[in-house]
This record gives structure tokens, sequence and C-alpha cells, in this order.
């Protein structure tokens, strides 16, 4: 057992060791602060090219896992290529079916500018040439040349018709030859008064002319389908001559892309095959831009000439090297991309036009960075994006498509070939739980880049905390630290680590700190930030949140919470607990008492028998017992029956600190021997009676203070702890200021033997080689009450009785 001197208590950071009066005095600074780990991993994973190393970035929340990911990745970006633009044209094979065309970065928008431009000309110029008079000269020879031709065969036929007593008329069915008499239809009672002989004579005649009449019909139907196509022959001359010309222009720009000229030689095409909609939505005075091609569109027409534009998907004509992308809602449409649908009379449709990229399409050929949970959390999300990565393509996919019941009419836009490395950000917990229950994820997420929460606390890491204030103070523009406000900031740092060799590498709590005490330089007209700035900013910041802690010390002044703190009780000692109130931890002491007693039923925790206590605790409790069990069971049967209690607690406890405070407690109401109140204890215990660490030390340290600072300093007060601790205090200046003036006191101890000399005064004592304790010792007093205990609970028989026959 020792008494720690002031200097154990923190240790301080001497300010020489900066080389600078203030961080303005700093170069630039931009690298990863002690994740020398996890960058590597980060570069491993972005240099191998084999698939399946996409990357999950673990670590606690602040530790930069999100922003060094980041910072790394568009850093490496730049080195590499920039990647094709990709995008959705019409296809005139399957219009279901858009084609997905890659052309070389900035190229894709260029193609897209060049097609607008030209269909504006294309519609303009070709119908202009409908409307020109030789184009009408020509149709009209074309139609006439008809018109005529039939006219003078229909003549030359009514005439043969009249010559033999006939003459055409009309029905329902079209023309008909019947007997004429002066010129008129005979009428049915003038052909009934006819012979016999002369009624044969005129069906068979007009038989034979009503056949002459079908041959002559069916040669007129077939010129007018040839005069029809004729015209179609001229429509398509004219555009031709007009869209050539056009589409050469670009076929030249583009003659290095195979992909465009196959389609521009599709667009040519359909541009001729559906030309003649175009004239008569001319003719008729339409918009020209409305008119429907067959297909086009799902569930409707698509515009003709809109149809010959260009979607582009990815655009990365303004990217510069590897594209890095966030997505912060990666929903299963937000990751794949979406066919969007508009209404239309009623219906809703859709074309290729409306087909938009996801984050998998922006980031191809780069890298995407997705947040774990955020991930899981969106329906269909994680396994689309499995998909993705097992196949190598981007198919398009919506949640609707994944609950819907009934098979409806929409577009499959073709797959785009996916060259992604993806980076998963999330908790370590989250990672285990994947890896254990996914088997993708082990095939997919090969990479673990393990954020740590803390660095070893050397000269070289204090002076990368300096360089990292000053690059924060020059990007949010606030007031420079000097040397000592930086000194003040490391030992925060080593605060937060809960570790006097160590510094935190929770830059977001840091840079809250940073933050804050730049406000309040501000606020007192300081242009450089000092060290009492950083101080006085920890103290506001403890004091927003300690409303609680004001009110749990007011009730204990009160004496609502029992808590003794001079003079000294059987069976009675303060333990120290942390409660953890969101971003705020305070220590509470608390009373531990013991009761002793005869019985069988070993040391019973009454928290634990009303199930209060969590599993951890019951193990402690349990170590109680094979500790008392081991050194003083081994000649005597244990015939004991303890309670223990922690009291005026009625919320669920867990954790095994307190697990060597309640064995003073026990050892001392076996004893019968006094606890000084003054001493608070913590410190978890082995069966071997070895002290064991705990977390929370600094907190649990000043809160006792903070208790005995409210009920009186007697100048005998303080904290044991387990030697193995030491290394984890950086206490305040008050405790510290205290400790140094002798009126509080720190010890470490090792066993239980030193811990309890120091809370009751008495030796502990060792067993001599005769076996037995010193007399009057701890522990020699212990096993007296024991032996006492089992002598009492040995079962007596009667004089005279003997036991009953079997």
């Amino acid at each position: 057992m020792r008494e720690l001197t002031p200097k154990q208590l923190c240790n301080k950071c001497d300010p020489n060791i900066f080389k600078f009066r203030t961080t303005a005095e700093l170069k630039e600074f931009d690298e990863p602060v002690g994740q020398k780990r996890a960058v590597a991993a980060l570069e491993f994973a972005a240099a191998i090219n084999s698939d399946g190393y996409n990357v999950y970035a673990m670590g606690q929340i602040g530790t930069g896992r999100s922003s060094i990911s980041r910072k790394f990745l568009q850093k490496r970006s730049k080195q590499q290529p920039t990647p094709r633009d990709w995008c959705y044209v019409y296809n005139f094979a399957d219009p279901r079916v858009p084609r997905a065309l890659s052309l070389p970065a900035g190229k894709g928008v260029e193609w897209a500018s060049d097609m607008d431009a030209v269909i504006g000309e294309m519609v303009t110029h070709i119908m202009a040439a409908f409307e020109s008079e030789e184009y009408n000269e020509k149709r009209d020879d074309i139609l006439r040349g008809f018109r005529d031709e039939r006219n003078k065969e229909l003549q030359t036929f009514e005439e043969e018709v009249e010559a033999a007593g006939f003459t055409l008329g009309r029905s329902p069915a079209g023309l008909i030859v019947a007997p004429a008499h002066d010129g008129e239809v005979m009428d049915p009672q003038q052909y009934r008064e006819l012979s016999d002989k002369e009624r044969t004579r005129l069906e068979d005649e007009r038989l034979e002319l009503q056949g002459k009449l079908a041959e002559i019909m069916r040669r007129g139907q077939r010129e007018e389908r040839q005069t029809r196509q004729d015209v179609i022959e001229l429509d398509r001359d004219i555009a031709r001559a007009v869209v050539e010309p056009l589409i050469k222009d670009i076929r030249t720009k583009h003659k290095h892309h195979q992909a465009v000229l196959e389609h521009l030689e599709g667009i040519q095409e359909d541009l001729l095959e559906n030309v003649t909609n175009l004239r008569q939505t001319s003719e008729d005075g339409e918009d020209h831009m409305q008119v429907g091609g067959p297909g086009g569109g799902v569930t409707g027409a698509m515009p003709l000439m809109e149809r010959y534009r260009v979607n582009i998907l990815v655009n990365n004509a303004e990217t510069h090297g590897a594209p890095v992308i966030t997505e912060a809602n990666p929903t299963i449409e937000a990751l794949t991309g979406e066919v969007e649908h508009q209404t239309h009379m009623g219906a809703l449709v859709t074309d290729f036009t409306m087909i938009k990229p996801g984050a998998l399409h922006r980031a191809n050929g780069g890298y995407l960075v997705l947040e774990a949970h955020q991930l899981l959390q969106r329906p269909f999300a994680w396994d689309a994006l499995k998909r993705a990565l097992k196949s190598d393509q981007v198919c398009i996919e919506s949640l609707r498509d994944q609950l819907r019941f009934i098979s409806t009419v929409s577009l499959e836009p073709a797959p785009i070939p996916l060259d992604v490395r993806v980076i998963l950000v999330g908790s370590p917990w989250l990672y285990y739980l994947l890896y254990e229950y996914d088997e993708d994820f082990r095939k997919l997420f090969k990479v673990k880049a393990d954020f740590g929460t803390q660095m070893d606390r050397t000269h070289h890491a204090a002076r990368q905390y300096a360089a990292f204030v000053g690059q924060m103070c020059r990007q949010e523009k606030l007031p420079h630290f000097s040397a000592r406000a930086l000194a003040r900031v490391v030992e925060y740092g080593s605060r937060l680590a809960e570790n006097r060799r160590k510094l935190s590498l929770s830059f977001s709590e840091v840079s809250n700190i940073v933050r804050e005490a730049a406000y309040w330089a501000s606020k007192h007209d300081r242009k450089v930030v000092s060290a009492d700035d950083v101080s006085y900013a920890l103290q506001q910041q403890l004091w927003r949140s300690s409303r609680i802690e004001e009110r749990i010390l007011e009730m204990i002044k009160d004496g609502s919470i029992l808590v003794d703190v001079a003079g000294s009780e059987v069976g009675q000692i303060n333990g120290i607990a942390v409660l953890q109130l969101g971003d705020y931890a305070l220590g509470k002491a608390g009373r531990i008492t013991c009761e002793t007693y005869l019985g069988r039923t070993g040391v019973v925790h009454i928290e634990r028998e009303v199930k209060l206590t969590g599993r951890i605790h019951d193990k402690g409790i349990l170590t109680i017992g094979g500790f008392v069990g081991g050194r003083y069971g081994q000649d005597i049967p244990i015939a004991l029956s303890a309670s223990l209690a922690f009291e005026q607690i009625y919320d669920e406890v867990d954790g095994d600190s307190a697990a060597s405070t309640e064995l003073y407690a026990l050892l001392s109401s076996l004893a019968n021997v006094p606890i000084q109140q003054g001493i608070a204890v913590t410190g978890s215990v082995n069966q071997k009676g070895e002290i064991q660490p705990v977390g929370g030390l600094n907190h649990k340290i000043e809160g006792f203070y903070a208790t005995c600072k409210t009920l009186g300093i007697t100048g005998d007060q303080g904290v044991m702890i387990p030697h193995t601790n030491v290394r984890n205090l950086m206490l305040n200046d008050e405790v510290i200021a205290a400790v140094e003036n002798g009126q509080f006191h720190i010890w470490a101890v090792k066993t239980v033997d030193e811990g309890i000399e120091l809370l009751t005064g008495v030796k502990a004592g060792k067993r001599g080689k005769s076996g037995k304790y010193p007399k009057n010792s701890i522990n020699a007093l212990v096993e007296a009450r024991l032996r006492e205990m089992a002598e009492k609970m040995k079962p007596t028989r009667p004089a005279g009785k003997s036991e009953p026959m079997q």
C-alpha cells in the first residue's frame, strides 16, 4: 500500500515541448493523427485489384473513421484516372430495354448537347422541305398520275357497260353493274316483265362485267398501295437529303466512338421510317414534338423526336481523378438508381429519359462511402448492394419493384458494368454481427480498417495534437492557441483516454473543447486562446451538465441520502458508483453494509435476491465466497450467512468494481472491527485476494471529494484504488490541490490485506509456520469468528437417543 503524491495524480504537459508561441506559426497539417493501422488498411484496399476487397471502417464515433477515410480517398483518387461517362439511349430493337453506352469523360455531355441541337435543326429543315414547292410538285405528280390512270380506266369500263345495256351503280358493298333502261337502272317490275331467256342473257353479261369491275378494283388497290409507297419513298428521299448532312457532322466529331456511330445509324433509319408521321403532323398543324412513335414509351407513345435525345446518367466532365461519393441516405433507389414516372391522362408513363442514377453509378470507377447502420435500416438496400458487388454490375432496382404483388410493364434498363470500392463506416459490434451472421459480408468486405480510440502520449503525439488544433483554427477561423493552452488540451486528451500515458483519438470531443475555449477567449477579447480559457471552457462544460450531481450532493447534505465521511463503523463502508447521464458522468458515493449471522446460506446480496443486479456483479459476489472459502475454510467448514446491500439503491446494479468494497465490509463484520468512514473504496477482487483495476476512476475520486467537501473536509478522508489504476489518474486541479495541502488522500493497494489494514488500522496478519494468524490480526479475528460459528452450527443429539434404523 502506498499513498500517492500530487505528481502521480495527473500527467501535466510541459508547454516547452512546443516550439511555437501560438498555433498560427504551425504549417498546414492535413494528415490523420494516430490511425496508422487504419490508414494502412485503406491504402491496401485501394491498391489491390482483386474482387471482394471492400472496406469496413470500424471504430467508435468521433475517432475520425468517416472523415479520415474520406480525406484519404479524396487524396488518392486524384492520382487515379477519371472514369468514363455513362448514358442511356433509346433501344430501337426493344424499347423496354434502353441501351447503356459508355464514352470517355466529358464526351457524353458533348454528344447529348450535339443531339439536342441537331434534333431542332432536323425538324426545322424537314418541315421546310415538306412545305417546299419542289416537294409538293413531285408529290402531286405521283398522286395525279394515279388518279388520271384510275379515272381513265373506269371511264373506259363505264362506256363498255353502257354499250352492253348496263349502267354502274353504287351499293353498300361498292360499285355494281346493273341492267339499264333508258340510261337508268332497271326497276324490279321492268326486270320481271322480261322473258326468261332475256333475263338469263342479262345476268350472264352482268356477271361477266362484274368480274371485269372486280379486277379493275383490285388493280386499283394495288396501284394505290404503290402510289402510297412512292409518296413514302419521296418523303424518305427528301428527309434523307436533310438528315444525312446533319448527322454526318456528329458522325465525324465522334468517329472514334463506335457505339455512337451505331446509334446514329439507328436514329437515321428510325427517322426515315417515321418521317411520314412528321409530314402528316405538319399538314395537320400539330406540334411536331408530340408525334408519337410506335412503342416509344411504356404505357404511352413517346414523342418521336424525344427518343433521339441522350440521357446522361453519369457526367464526369468536371471530375478530376476517381470519384469519391458519400451517400447519406442509402435507400435502394439512392444506391442503384430509379426509373421515374409521370402522370399522363390518369396513367403512369415513363421512358428512358426518366432514368436517374444512383450512388453506385456516380461512384463507378472510384469509391463509395456508406454508413453501415443507415444502410441496414433501409429496406432491401443491403441486399441490393451485395448483388451489385457480387455481379460487378448495377441493375436499377426500386422498393416498388420489391413489394409489388402484380406484374406491371415498365422499363428494364440494361445493367452497367461496376468497378467500385465500397467503404462501410460503422461500429465494432455491427462488424462482428455481420461477420458472424452474413456469409456474403466475409466475402465482399475482406479489409477491416480498425480506428483506435487512443495513442501513446509522446512528444511527437502532443505536437500532432497541436498541428490538429492549428489546422482546425485555420479552417474554422478560430483564434489560435498558445503553447500553454495546447498543454491543457493535451492533458484533456489524456483525461478522455483515462490513461496518463495515452491520448484520446476521439477528436469530436477534443474539437468541442477547442471551439468552446476559442469562444470564451473571443468573449473576453483575447486574440490568442490561453490555458485559462481552456480551463474555463472545461468548467463551463461540466457546470452546464451538473444539475443532477448538485441535487445529489444537496440530498447527501440534508440527510436524505445517508453517507458518513467521518468516524468508524463495523460492517459499513463507502463505495463509489459512476452514473452515466448521456455525455456526462459523475461519481456518486453510496453506503454498503454487511450483516453476518449463523446459517449456511453463504454470502447473500439483497439486490441480487430481488433481481436488481447484473451477471458481472453476481460473479463478483461468488468471487467473494470463493475468497472466504479458500482463505478460511481449509480446516473448518464455512457455516456462514452474510447479507450485503447497497443502501438506498433502487435501480439495477452491475459490474464488479465494488467487489473489494463488499469484501472489506464482510471482513469488518466478521472481525467486529470498525472501518474508517472517511475512506471510500473502489476495485475488483479475485479469489486470491488481489485487487484488480476498474473504470471511471477519475469520476469516482472527484465525486467522493465533492461529497467530503459538502459534508466537511477533515483531512483524513480519501479514496483507496487498485495500484494498477494509478496510470489512469488524470484528476482535476481542485482535487490535486487538496492532496497537496494534505486535506485529501489517495492510496493504491495491491491486495485485500493492504486495504483492510488501511481501513481499520489493524494488521491483516499472515499465517505463521504453525499455520495460525497473529493474535488480534484481522485474519485471526475472522477465522476465530468463523470457527465459532461452525461450532455452533454443529448438529447436537439428545442424551440416550440413537439414530432410527432405516
